[in-house]
């Protein structure tokens, strides 16, 4: 018996998806494969070595370094990135992190048009979704719009090897949340469940091992796949709602 009986649409930008262990090592080839040659490199505070390391990778196609990049993304350090991304005269950004540096990364995209380049470093998988999260003034809005879609995400298992497990837990169960959203989703479908229903397995597979052993590559292959799928199948059925903010709230 088919699940669903009505037809649907289906869209979205395209991405480009490198999943595997070492494939940050392939950031040369995708900049080749989008004819890019001068590549901004966006992070945290907290990950400048990571920034550093991706830099290094690139050689001398990386013009610039950003290590400012902040929760909830604030409008001021958008146009301060902005401002050192005009001056290296940059034809991308690659964002090197979790959420605040993804969300940077969409924000000069949807102002400069720039392609993004996204090396995840956690689990909340809004590197998948078409949504920007800004705060100007203390207050903090949402928009969505395919400006905003990364051109190629990069996922190594590598780059979240050493997040620490409680906030394995916390973003895992952030990206969690986007699939059961997708699930109950007015306009879900055959391909936003499947995606979904495959995101909390992966996760059910590989979150029990990471926390048991946080340095289990494999445990965190399965992690950052069911990321992805979590994120994807988002984007495609449902804007965020009570559960995501259940979560976020839980997970301060």
């Amino acid at each position: 018996m088919p699940v669903f009986h009505a037809g649907f649409a289906q869209g979205g930008a395209p991405v480009r998806v490198h999943f595997g262990r070492g494939a940050r090592r392939s950031l040369d080839r995708e900049l080749d494969a989008l004819s890019l040659s001068r590549a901004f490199v966006l992070t945290t505070p907290q990950q400048v070595r990571e920034g550093e390391d991706i830099v290094q990778t690139l050689g001398p196609r990386a013009v610039g370094l950003f290590t400012d990049a902040t929760m909830h993304t604030p409008v001021d350090v958008t146009e301060a990135a902005l401002k050192q991304v005009a001056a290296s005269e940059a034809d991308c950004v690659v964002a090197v992190g979790g959420g605040s540096t993804i969300g940077l990364g969409k924000a000069i995209a949807l102002r400069t048009d720039l392609p993004q380049i996204v090396l995840p470093s956690t689990y909340a998988g809004s590197e998948a979704t078409p949504v920007l999260g800004q705060t100007e003034n203390g207050v903090k809005t949402t928009l969505r719009s395919e400006k905003v879609q990364p051109e190629v995400i990069i996922y190594d298992p590598e780059l979240v090897a050493t997040l620490p497990v409680s906030m394995t837990v916390t973003s895992g169960l952030n990206a969690m949340a986007h699939a059961v959203e997708g699930l109950y989703a007015h306009d879900a479908n055959r391909l936003s469940s499947a995606l979904a229903v495959e995101g909390i397995r992966a996760f059910v597979s590989g979150l029990p091992g990471v926390v048991t052993a946080p340095d289990n590559l494999a445990a965190r292959e399965d992690t950052l796949f069911g990321a992805w799928l979590c994120g994807t199948c988002w984007p495609r059925s449902a804007w965020p709602c009570i559960i995501s903010c259940v979560t976020h709230w839980a997970a301060r």
